[in-house]
């Protein structure tokens, strides 16, 4: 089986930290974002996954030929030279998706974070018999989103609709699809929208399906969503593989700490947070609802909470980073610093507090 990973832009909504590597390489719970996809793919039986990328391919191939082997599972990058949209990389794809076994094909949005329930969609996809299959999920606010109106009984879809004006239901779509090869004879290799034309056509056939996704979801292309992403991925890793959390006098709730990171005396960490690799949390540090980097070093009573830590930054003494502050790589926050929401580019350092939410160029 294969699978298509639509890799696409820039990843501007998460810069400062898209600066330095592209959004799928960013880390996410100590690993990088792409990676939770790949493996789950190779846990369900996909032999071959193909990036559809538009931006910086050699460093994505380079960076993921490591895991080809780790994880025994083929990676090949299909360039864009011009942004084909989302329908448009199986178009320039389809030599490598539509073989000659006939098999259907997952496609996955790369900014997107779940349980993976891929097996069960291939059960599901059998099941109904149609052309293609999608998972969706229910939300509070699904304005923002492609909502899909389904027959209730069967998941078979009957309408759907990219960011409604007005309520049509609380169903939107997660991003991940399962589609049989002749879809992709309904796909021209120019720039198109898998959402807004080619799934119409094939709904007007009463050939796509839709299963409601179990457990959580989120797409984490954005600080704060990336924040509330990593509270549902560490309740999620509780109730599967409690072990792999951290546990003691200074953890509270839930917390990933790379086996190589250091923590010192007296601090507390907790809740909803992740240390990387290779970094050093000194005595007496207060971490809740955070992202630490690979490398990073928080010097001595220094607070940090709702913040992202790019790699090889440094927090210094008795500082305070909060309310979304994103440090770029290699950051250098002075001793007794407060940011209030600073986004930083990369290779700073900073000598004066930031008071309200600003980027520090």
């Amino acid at each position: 089986m294969k699978a298509l990973i639509l890799v696409g832009g820039f990843g501007t909504r998460l810069r400062p930290l898209t600066l330095s590597f592209p959004k799928p390489l960013v880390d996410f719970a100590n690993k990088p974002m792409i990676l939770h996809q790949i493996e789950a793919l190779k846990a369900t039986g996909v032999t071959e996954v193909v990036l559809a990328i538009s931006y910086q391919p050699e460093v994505m191939l380079n960076f993921l030929k490591d895991f080809e082997s780790k994880l025994g599972i083929k990676i090949t990058c299909s360039q864009e030279t011009e942004p084909l949209g989302t329908a448009g990389p199986l178009a320039l794809a389809r030599d490598i998706l539509a073989d000659e076994t006939g098999e259907p094909f997952f496609v996955l949005n790369s900014d997107v974070i779940s349980e993976y329930p891929l097996k069960e969609m291939i059960a599901f996809h059998k099941s109904h018999g149609g052309e293609a299959s999608m998972l969706v999920t229910k939300v509070d606010e699904p304005s923002k989103y492609g909502v899909v109106v389904t027959e209730e009984s069967t998941g078979k879809v009957e309408r759907y609709v990219e960011k409604p004006k007005i309520f049509v239901g609380n169903k939107i779509n997660a991003g991940i699809y399962l589609l049989n090869p002749s879809v992709l004879d309904r796909i021209e290799l120019k720039p198109t929208s898998i959402e807004k034309e080619i799934f119409p056509k094939i709904v007007s056939e009463n050939q796509l399906y839709a299963m409601v996704l179990p457990g959580y979801w989120m797409d984490i292309g954005q600080p704060k969503d990336y924040i509330t992403g990593l509270r549902l991925y560490l309740d999620s890793l509780r109730k599967k593989s409690q072990s792999k959390l951290a546990s003691g006098a200074h953890i509270i709730g839930n917390v990933l700490v790379d086996d190589s990171a250091k923590i010192g005396e007296g601090c507390l960490i907790g809740p909803d947070v992740a240390i990387g690799p290779n970094c050093v949390i000194e005595s007496g540090v207060r971490l809740s609802r955070c992202t630490i980097m690979r490398g990073v070093r928080i010097k001595e009573h220094a607070c940090i909470s709702s913040s992202i830590i790019g790699w090889h930054s440094t927090v210094g003494r008795w500082a305070r980073v909060e309310n979304m502050t994103i440090l770029g790589q290699d950051v250098h926050v002075c001793d007794e610093i407060y940011s209030n929401g600073g986004v930083v580019l990369p290779h700073k350092e900073i000598k004066a507090s930031i008071l309200k939410p600003e980027i520090v160029m």
